[in-house]
């Protein structure tokens, strides 16, 4: 930890001074991802809800959110690949922060379910701009010995938005309508830009090669890495799908009305996502972060196990539980895989890596989201959660083997 401190303590030189982990970028980022997460989660809860009432299914759903992925995917890896280039990342991420914001609020305007996609796959894009771009600003703005740490600080903060936003959505659930609660997320949405342009950012002059030739450039043990990742991603569903299930299941058991049980319990997964990530970041650091990602996509695989299982006994308390372990693997793996990959990237290709990951992901969330919402509606939900299960336990076998 010298490094930290500044000094070499076995030859008493000087060294350059590195600022503390949680320096202005980091509480720049966590406060402008909170206020985002807010917006779009509130949206996020009640969508499913909104689609049902425009005429929309369980499968309509997974179009919506796969293809939404699917097209958030180019603008991940060509804004990763682009702001390698660049001597300043950040406008590149307040653009996006704005297409994210905006767009969530734009829902209010959807009529029918082919509007829906538009207005979400349009703020999707935005929020794949961003991402690539604020996770390499952050793996430079700290050391390399405290990466873990802080992008379990930035997903923590990111989670505890995404917990205020469902509460705020119970909160206005049933005294305002779905439209009018599309509209109070322009609030947050508009805070976050403000929050992420006050980031400081240490311009410095970048070279950008051709897209290809950066795709070229990354680390073999980083594809391998991405296979690992994309084999999980394969059935690593949009957790929307999660309220439209316990709608179902808690139809004919709950006193309280199903839809508004089921947007808590998805509050709670969100609480327990915020919960738990920078105390994973930590254990990443300690343990190893590959075998904590991994066990991590095994708490998944185990939660889509149990939702198979909780198609003959629906009690409230056993689908709590479900939601609280999908909130523990949804840290895992949104926490290690970039510290994974800051560990796995030299700075020249960090954005360009970043991209890849995130097209990754939004490919595999693509098939996932699809795949899951056709088996629903095509065979039953038990195929679908079987399917992701599947997929889940082959992503951490695949992250145990990686050297």
């Amino acid at each position: 930890m010298d490094e930290l401190r500044g000094g070499d303590t076995r030859t008493g030189e000087p060294r350059p001074s590195v600022p503390p982990w949680l320096n202005r970028t980091v509480l720049a980022f966590g406060v402008a991802s909170l206020l985002s997460d807010a917006g779009h989660e509130t949206a996020t809860a009640v969508l499913p809800l909104f689609l049902v009432s425009l005429g929309g299914s369980a499968a309509s759903l997974g179009f919506v959110e796969g293809i939404s992925d699917a097209l958030s995917t180019a603008a991940k890896l060509l804004a990763g690949w682009y702001s390698d280039g660049l001597r300043h990342r950040r406008p590149i991420g307040v653009v996006g922060y704005a297409a994210t914001g905006i767009g969530m609020a734009a829902l209010a305007l959807a009529r029918v379910p082919s509007q829906v996609l538009g207005v979400r796959a349009a703020s999707w894009v935005g929020r794949g701009m961003r991402g690539p771009v604020r996770d390499a600003m952050l793996a430079e703005a700290v050391p390399a010995t405290a990466r873990g740490r802080a992008f379990g600080f930035h997903r923590a903060m990111d989670t505890v938005g995404a917990v205020l936003g469902p509460l705020l959505a119970l909160l206005l659930l049933g005294r305002f309508g779905y439209r009018t609660i599309f509209l109070a997320t322009l609030v947050p949405g508009i805070l976050s830009i403000a929050a992420f342009a006050s980031a400081p950012e240490l311009g410095k002059p970048r070279r950008r090669p051709p897209l290809r030739a950066s795709l070229a450039d990354l680390p073999a043990p980083f594809r391998r890495f991405l296979v690992a990742v994309f084999l999980f991603g394969l059935g690593d569903f949009a957790r929307s799908l999660l309220i439209l299930r316990a709608v179902s299941l808690l139809g004919s058991s709950s006193s309280v009305p199903p839809e508004r049980m089921a947007v808590a319990m998805y509050a709670l997964h969100n609480l327990v996502h915020a919960c738990s990530s920078y105390g994973i970041g930590v254990l990443g650091e300690r343990v190893g972060a590959r075998r904590v990602l991994a066990a991590g996509y095994a708490a998944y695989a185990a939660m889509a196990l149990g939702f198979v299982a909780a198609a003959d006994h629906p009690g409230i308390v056993v689908l709590a539980g479900l939601f609280v372990l999908a909130g523990v693997a949804m840290a895992a793996e949104e926490v290690l895989e970039a510290t994974v990959a800051a560990d796995l990237l030299p700075e020249g290709v960090r954005g360009t890596g970043y991209g890849a990951l995130a097209a990754v992901n939004g490919v595999g969330d693509l098939v996932a989201s699809s795949v899951v919402g056709a088996l629903w509606v095509g065979v039953s939900p038990a195929a679908g959660f079987t399917y992701a299960a599947m997929t889940g336990a082959a992503g951490a076998l695949a992250m145990l083997r990686l050297r």
